[in-house]
């Protein structure tokens, strides 16, 4: 089994002095079409992975036609429905302004998956960039990104979103700039790991002889190499931005009211559990359970896949 950094076909395995660049080879064209052969049928043949799209897709489809197969208004209070119980009439019951629980959570997943696939991709084209460059030029260049990296890894996602939140002001806009801007120092180092093993093969010295540009090599020639794990990564991160929108929104900091998110709805809710009115913060709180879940399964089999 093959590392991320390790391109397939090469001898290096944990434990063993590198191999001589002049012994290293590159796969070909038809050695990279069989390998992604290969890997979509370990995807299509993975339970995992079919389990994660499977829970993914729906909540895609009530992202896109939410208000078409919602059974009533997602923004409609009827004060006189207030906090009725699960029933026929309202399957998930109704919250404190009347509103319809089951609608308020099959329209809120519309905003969770604008915003957090936003963020996500953000927060990786950001990080490979830097991974890209930290680990192709090594060095000071290195010495100095990491120790910023670092500095910024060593403090909490949440805390820095709040912190960044309050400065700034909550908004989506916002929301998907702190998170992506967040996420970027924890993927620049997996790329910058793959990078420092690919930047010895003989492809790259070969560029370097044909006095290729930086960017070039950069882009056109190490990164088809690391989207393995770019991709891994992403799909990582897309779990981590869920939990942490939903976190931000129950402190009052992420998507704003009257939008029926699912976080928003469990911190304007939660206070009555006590009373004995579960409905309006279990339903939502099922929602961001299965998305996570739905989105680390789909992970798990990418990385499977990738892995071999």
């Amino acid at each position: 089994m093959s590392s991320f950094g390790e391109p397939i076909g090469s001898s290096v395995t944990a434990g063993e002095p590198p191999v001589a660049d002049d012994q290293l080879s590159v796969p070909g064209p038809e050695d990279t079409r069989v390998m992604r052969r290969e890997r979509m049928a370990v995807l299509l043949h993975s339970k995992t992975f079919i389990a994660g799209a499977v829970i993914l897709a729906f909540w895609i489809v009530c992202a896109i036609f939410g208000k078409l197969i919602a059974p009533d208004d997602p923004l409609l209070t009827d004060p006189i429905k207030a906090l009725q119980a699960p029933s026929s009439a309202h399957l998930f019951g109704t919250d404190t302004l009347g509103r319809d629980v089951l609608s308020r959570v099959l329209v809120g997943a519309r905003d969770i998956l604008i915003v957090a696939p936003l963020a996500t991709l953000l927060g990786t084209v950001l990080g490979t960039v830097l991974g890209l460059v930290m680990g192709y030029f090594r060095g000071p260049t290195d010495d100095v990104l990491g120790r910023i990296v670092d500095a910024v890894l060593a403090v909490p996602v949440v805390i820095v979103g709040l912190l960044s939140l309050v400065a700034l002001g909550p908004s989506t806009i916002t929301v998907i700039f702190v998170i992506g801007v967040v996420f970027t120092p924890v993927i620049a180092r997996t790329v910058r790991a793959a990078v420092l093993t690919e930047r010895e093969y003989e492809y790259v010295a070969a560029a370097r002889l044909r006095n290729e540009r930086t960017p070039y090599i950069l882009f056109g020639e190490i990164l088809p190499n690391v989207l393995g794990p770019v991709l891994v990564e992403f799909t990582v991160r897309l779990g981590y931005a869920i939990f942490t929108i939903a976190t931000l929104s129950f402190l009052g900091f992420g998507i704003q009211p009257p939008a029926p998110d699912w976080g928003l709805q469990i911190y304007q809710h939660y206070g009555l559990i006590s009373g004995g009115y579960w409905w309006p913060v279990l339903f939502p709180a099922l929602a961001i359970a299965s998305l996570v879940i739905g989105v680390n399964l789909l992970s798990d089999g990418i990385s499977q896949a990738f892995e071999r």
